[in-house]
């Protein structure tokens, strides 16, 4: 899975790798970032566009923003058939920013944090799919989760399970409206080359998610 990861990028860096407009000051470099906190995500159309989406899907059918826990992430192999991710992987498509994430892996009967990022240190963008929906007042929020596939061989050992990174190339592929053919889209969500990442032990400061500052992602 997928349950924490950094974006510590200036938003001018991400604006210029991401081709989004810069003009926003609600950003801010986050070391933490946890589910069901807003992420910065980049969604298609005519151009495109930044913004806020909460993570932890909510489908569109749902009656409620309350029935369990947050949806965070998707498995690549059955996003195309679940209910839950069907419509989203057709219609409603994102990238969200990050340049690292956390896995723990275990150590005898404790766990190791770890963080991995591109051996380049540039930020990337995760697949991610994203839904509107209405809280129990009525009022419509976004909501985004991350589609994770089998680990590569760098992170076997760590997790069994990573989240999709897309290559540069594929980003505006998956951001296209206009493709809906799930078997296109589901063939872009391969494990990211191991030897184009590293993977690090960092503090165990990272196990709260109240911890969001530089220490957490520094490695030991």
């Amino acid at each position: 899975m997928c349950g924490r990861y950094s974006l510590t990028a200036s938003l001018d860096e991400l604006a210029r790798r991401f081709d989004f407009d810069s003009n926003r000051d609600d950003f801010e470099p986050r070391y933490n970032i946890a589910p069901t906190q807003q992420v910065l995500a980049v969604v298609g159309g005519d151009a495109r566009r930044a913004g806020f989406i909460r993570w932890g899907l909510i489908p569109q059918w749902s009656k409620s923003d309350s029935a369990g826990p947050p949806i965070i992430n998707a498995r690549a192999e059955t996003v195309a058939e679940k209910p839950t991710f069907r419509d989203s992987l057709r219609r409603r498509r994102c990238l969200i920013l990050a340049d690292g994430f956390y896995e723990w892996q275990k150590a005898g009967d404790a766990k190791r944090p770890m963080r991995v990022a591109l051996r380049s240190g540039e930020p990337f963008a995760f697949a991610g799919l994203w839904s509107m929906s209405s809280d129990p007042e009525g009022n419509r929020i976004s909501t985004c989760a991350i589609i994770t596939t089998a680990a590569n061989d760098l992170l076997r050992p760590i997790h069994h399970r990573m989240p999709v990174i897309l290559s540069e190339e594929v980003e505006d592929l998956w951001l296209d409206n206009a493709l809906d053919d799930s078997q296109t889209l589901t063939q872009l969500l391969e494990p990211y080359p191991d030897d184009a990442l590293e993977a690090y032990e960092v503090s165990a400061l990272v196990n709260s998610a109240s911890n969001d500052r530089p220490e957490v992602a520094t490695p030991l």
